[in-house]
């Protein structure tokens, strides 16, 4: 499955097509033979644009390789239903590309993560009279450093497009039920000092990395809240993730660095995260060296609520990370749903059941109805 292929005729190249009347599977399929790793990203990005140009409910806007297309229908609500277009490289044992149908999944890369999901949002774009204004985001650089991400683009260049939305649903892969919002992620670097000597000679020293032994106490000791956020619970944590320490193996380690990561639920901000670590540590030297805030699912807003009640599945707390922060930076609160196993995203044999691309497409028609 494919979508029309590129062809050479002399220096000539036929750019593809994508037909946004075919099947839900078929388009994943098309999307994903279009391959688009990270910063490369313009031929598919290419290929939506051409589609959505001619349908006239939506205006487009393309920021990069990132694309927003907007209904101005005059809606009570607006909400953005946004999907990333950029995959992790391929792998060619086993080729993951071009995608194959095998019975009732579809295998290739970036049918999970995420090619399913912006499929479901282009079928969903040809709704010309939807029930609420559509913000449709189809950015690129999500698998890479955050400074190519298309919704950081969009934040700093026309945070104007999103803004102005009461909710927001990512189309990641999550089996096809609702993780609502997101939990911060905070990582800060807890520094012992000590005295160097050699180690024949201990005494005239002081061991730093034996100082770290009460930082792991504490973290051991520590007990991390669960926190009900949107009638959600986020489960907090906090772990030592790296330690480093010493400079040879006859000296008395003079400093040792104990690396600490608190996963913490979006009721606090960065810097309420922040303050929780320099207070459990108070008496050592605490740097922050990352901090990503969390994201409120917004499960109080009547848009939330109406596509909690028009899917009739599952709702959790997303326990990790996702771009969804990102939304919650411009305000918007937002849900994570979309078609495939998370658990092969990324994977040598990524694949999505059919069924879950054809109810996640449903669902969404349905809330839209």
């Amino acid at each position: 499955m494919s979508s029309s292929p590129q062809s050479t005729s002399g220096n000539a190249t036929t750019a593809p097509v994508l037909d946004l009347s075919a099947d839900v599977v078929t388009l994943t399929a098309a999307l994903c033979d279009i391959e688009s790793v990270s910063l490369n990203e313009a031929t598919v990005c290419d290929a939506i644009e051409a589609a959505l140009a001619p349908l006239g409910h939506l205006t487009t806007t393309r920021i990069g390789n990132t694309l927003v297309a907007r209904t101005d229908l005059g809606r009570s609500e607006r909400v953005v239903l946004a999907g990333h277009i950029d995959t992790v490289p391929l792998t060619t044992e086993p080729a993951n590309l071009p995608t194959q149908r095998r019975g009732e999944e579809l295998w290739g890369r970036g049918t999970v993560d995420m090619k399913g999901g912006v499929a479901v949002q282009l079928k969903a774009a040809l709704v010309a009279e939807p029930s609420r204004d559509l913000t449709f985001v189809f950015y690129e650089g999500e698998e890479i450093d955050s400074q190519y991400n298309g919704l950081l683009h969009i934040h700093q260049q026309r945070p104007e497009l999103i803004e102005d939305a009461d909710f927001a649903v990512l189309l990641e892969p999550t089996g096809s039920i609702v993780e609502g919002g997101c939990k911060g992620t905070l990582r800060a670097e807890v520094v012992t000092k000590g005295i160097a000597a050699h180690s024949a000679r201990p005494w005239n020293g002081h061991n730093a990395i034996h100082d770290a032994a009460e930082v792991l106490a504490r973290l051991v000791a520590y007990q991390p809240e669960t926190v009900e956020v949107d009638g959600l619970e986020y489960r907090e944590a906090m772990n030592a993730v790296g330690i480093a320490g010493g400079i040879a193996g006859n000296v008395i380690p003079d400093r040792c660095v104990v690396t600490v990561n608190y996963r913490y639920a979006p009721d606090k901000s960065e810097d309420d995260a922040a303050a929780v670590v320099h207070q459990l540590f108070s008496d050592f030297v605490v740097t922050i060296v990352d901090n990503a805030g969390g994201a409120r699912p917004g499960l109080d807003r009547p848009a939330a609520r109406a596509f909690v009640d028009a899917l009739g599945v599952d709702v959790v707390a997303k326990q990790g990370w996702t771009d969804v922060a990102r939304f919650s930076a411009m305000g918007v609160p937002a849900v994570n749903f979309g078609p495939g196993d998370p658990n092969l995203a990324h994977h040598d044999e990524e694949r999505v059941p059919v069924d879950q691309l054809e109810s996640a497409e449903a669902a969404l028609l349905r809330w839209l109805a």
